[in-house]
């Protein structure tokens, strides 16, 4: 059941509850940027790397001190495994910014156990140190003094060490160390990827592995990327005194993506055997694939257009493949690549009924070829989001689902013939688990809006035991945000939050800031902890009210909610935010009209300028890392909602926010990390030149060799400082030479 009340009936008790609660919310001591946004934060850092060893008696996490810490199932009882004095002559701190940015944004380990749970192996900047549990001794294998390579794995026998290198898997006999072998031809072009992972793979399809072992560890099967026709991007560095560049392969909408095949190779290295998947076009994409036993792979395709979806056994000794599903779209399928696999079943999530919902299918585990389905598991107006785990041996399929209430997400179970579904978790918040391999236990990543992060393990049964906590915050008050609804234009309910200052700080008119994301598959208006609610507080006890609104077009909602974007990245969300904002100024007369902000990053940074370029109400505005002409941008994402530029010329043009430059209102803040692999500084270097061209003032903030994430300390500290003072300068008139007020403001023009 929905218990958020309709903006219309929160006039009637939001202001009073409001001064009430004020009357406890007073702080009893002030956030600042720097203390938000330092090593760790306030709260602490949650574990890194959370890991199930072989058999799921334990797991294993770094912890912000930097041990290497283990909590056994059984007892939840936390102790150091490895510390991290060791630790820290294993895996190294000097990482560069553009790997450190896609290991913190990626959740990418910095470890891996043995599947014999007595060996680890640490990952070092590419320097792979194998560690001995029994004697507490590490030593460095494969390529000695110099580093071997990325994604490093065992052989599931744990007799074979494989990793990239030079772009090619190469393997290691682990009782010879210090002598690897290719074990695929060594190709020197560069362009040609070899089990390697590309840009546009990691960002944009969620892959973070190119290779897999056979179960019976004899064979590799790995994707083949050429690259030779994908354009290059220059990333530039201009630090040093003799300016470097980097080349970067990034396919824009239009450009000819990787063309990609799965090929088979023995171990012990020979031929490849190439899979014949049946003729499609060579731009399609390959985001999964892997063993179904050692005997059969699985590979999944996605048709560039994103419209079609392909499921395929393939035979590698013969190098044959036979199509086991198709799953097709008018506009786009939804993003839920992942499939989970069985000995006779597998589960996958689709919103082909209009919501994402789990569907089991059966094969024959002989000889599978066709996929027969079994059932569509869960039905109803709630989103499946992940399959956290399939026990064949208990018919049991354990997932993750925000039923009940669209803001949160729990845990669910349910049994393979589709009865007794029951829900896990049972606190109201943001469960995230991962299940041992038996299924027996899991550890439970869980927050609230102002509860942050808890690490628990427990049962299946549902009965769990913290191991890690984040800090309290007990000198700190915090406001709590008003969950609100409105409605779109054509009745779809939005979801939004707004955080008041308290009453008894509060001036008589008091600004608003607008924060929305409002890109697609993003949910930003949950019941979950987030660091950025701390920037929010701050906003708070600066004297601003701070809106979050989830537009159509955002995710966890359905396919319509979703599919809202397609040949759509602009209007319809610009639409949703602003009759959001008229509600919420005229059920809470304290704030002013007369002085709105906005800001965001990424697709929140686009639709700042969107919404600066398509309405004169905001005084002033902040937008990072914004991309300014969507042709500017990567194929995968840009054609999956606006086609191809040949097919979509007027959308392209209409959408990009460059092309209505001339008409930006307000005081804009730009800003961009010099480094950003994402999205490039070319959006930021060509939208200042049309504002150049228009007369157009406007502030600029750069941030030397820094990412998408504008990650690290400094940087963070710096950033948020520059949004606040530029909202201070702006919206508070706390400059006596800037005037804000903008008369009879207008709704989009």
């Amino acid at each position: 059941m929905n218990t958020s009340l309709p903006l219309f009936a929160v006039l009637l008790t939001s202001i009073a509850s409001l001064a009430a609660f004020a009357q406890n919310t007073q702080p009893s001591k002030a956030f600042t940027v720097a203390d938000i946004y330092r090593e760790g934060n306030l709260t602490g850092k949650a574990p890194e790397g959370v890991t199930w060893a072989p058999g799921g008696a334990r797991v294993t996490y770094v912890s912000e001190e930097g041990d290497l810490m283990q909590v056994e199932a059984t007892t939840g009882k936390a102790s150091v495994l490895v510390g991290r004095v060791k630790l820290a002559s294993l895996i190294s701190t000097n990482t560069p910014e553009k790997d450190k940015d896609h290991r913190s944004r990626y959740n990418m380990p910095g470890y891996v156990w043995g599947p014999d749970a007595r060996h680890l192996l640490f990952d070092s900047n590419g320097q792979l140190w194998l560690y001995d549990l029994r004697n507490g001794t590490g030593i460095q294998v494969a390529f000695s003094g110099a580093a071997s390579g990325d994604d490093p794995k065992f052989s599931p026998d744990g007799t074979v060490l494989s990793f990239i290198r030079d772009h090619n898997v190469y393997v290691c006999q682990l009782r010879k160390p210090g002598t690897p072998i290719a074990s695929l031809s060594i190709n020197k072009d560069s362009n040609m990827l070899n089990g390697q992972v590309d840009w546009l793979y990691l960002e944009e399809l969620g892959v973070r592995s190119n290779y897999f072992w056979s179960p019976d560890s004899r064979q590799i099967a790995y994707l083949q990327m050429n690259e030779t026709a994908v354009p290059e991007y220059p990333l530039v560095d201009w630090i040093p005194a003799h300016t470097q560049v980097d080349l970067q392969r990034y396919p824009q909408p239009g450009d000819n993506n990787p063309a990609v095949r799965v090929g088979v190779v023995n171990g012990s290295g020979g031929k490849t055997v190439w899979i014949k998947l049946p003729p499609q076009e060579s731009q399609d994409y390959i985001p999964r694939f892997g063993w179904v036993n050692r005997k059969t792979l699985w590979i999944e395709t996605l048709s560039r257009d994103h419209k079609h979806r392909n499921i395929f056994f393939a035979e590698p000794g013969a190098g044959t493949a036979t199509l086991a599903l198709a799953m097709n779209d008018d506009k786009y399928l939804d993003e839920s690549y992942d499939i989970t696999f069985g000995v006779s079943h597998f589960a996958l999530t689709s919103w082909q009924d209009g919501h994402t919902h789990l569907y089991l299918y059966s094969f024959d585990a002989a000889t599978p070829t066709i996929a027969k389905l079994e059932s569509q598991l869960t039905k109803g107006d709630f989103e499946v989001s992940s399959i956290a785990g399939l026990d064949e041996s208990h018919h049991t399929i354990y997932f993750v689902s925000n039923e009940g209430d669209a803001r949160q997400q729990q845990i669910w179970a349910i049994q393979m013939d589709g009865n007794g579904k029951h829900r896990i978790s049972q606190t109201k918040g943001f469960h995230d688990p991962s299940l041992a391999p038996d299924s027996a236990f899991y550890t439970d990543t869980y927050s609230s809006r102002l509860t942050p992060t808890v690490v628990s393990m427990c049962t299946i049964k549902g009965s769990c035991k913290a191991f890690w906590q984040s800090k309290q915050l007990r000198e700190y008050s915090l406001v709590k945000p008003e969950n609100l609804e409105s409605k779109a234009s054509d009745g779809t309910v939005l979801y939004a939050e707004l955080l008041l200052p308290p009453a008894n700080t509060a001036k008589a008119s008091v600004p608003l800031i607008v924060n929305p994301y409002g890109g697609p598959h993003a949910q930003t208006v949950r019941d979950a902890w987030s660091t950025d609610l701390l920037f929010d507080q701050l906003l708070v006890q600066h004297g601003y009210a701070v809106l979050h609104v989830d537009n159509r077009g955002m995710g966890a909602r359905g396919r319509a909610f979703e599919q809202a974007a397609y040949h759509n990245f602009g209007a319809v969300q610009l639409e949703d935010q602003l009759h959001a904002l008229d509600d919420v100024l005229g059920r809470f007369p304290q704030l002013d009209r007369t002085r709105l902000g906005w800001w965001g990053w990424s697709w929140g940074g686009t639709f700042t300028l969107n919404a600066m370029t398509h309405s004169p109400r905001f005084a002033a505005g902040v937008a990072v890392a914004p991309v300014t002409d969507w042709r500017n941008y990567d194929s995968t994402y840009t054609e999956r909602y606006l086609g191809s530029p040949a097919d979509n010329a007027e959308g392209y043009h209409d959408f990009s926010v460059i092309n209505g430059a001339q008409n930006l209102k307000g005081h804009l803040l730009l800003v961009q990390g010099t480094g950003d692999d994402n999205v490039h500084m070319g959006n930021s270097i060509q939208f200042i030149e049309r504002l150049i061209e228009a007369g157009i003032p406007y502030e600029l903030q750069l941030y030397p060799r820094k990412t998408h994430s504008i990650a690290g300390e400094e940087a963070r500290t710096h950033l948020f400082q520059r949004i606040l003072s530029h909202f201070d300068r702006y919206l508070m008139n706390t400059d006596t030479n800037v005037t804000t007020t903008i008369a009879n403001p207008e709704k989009v023009q």
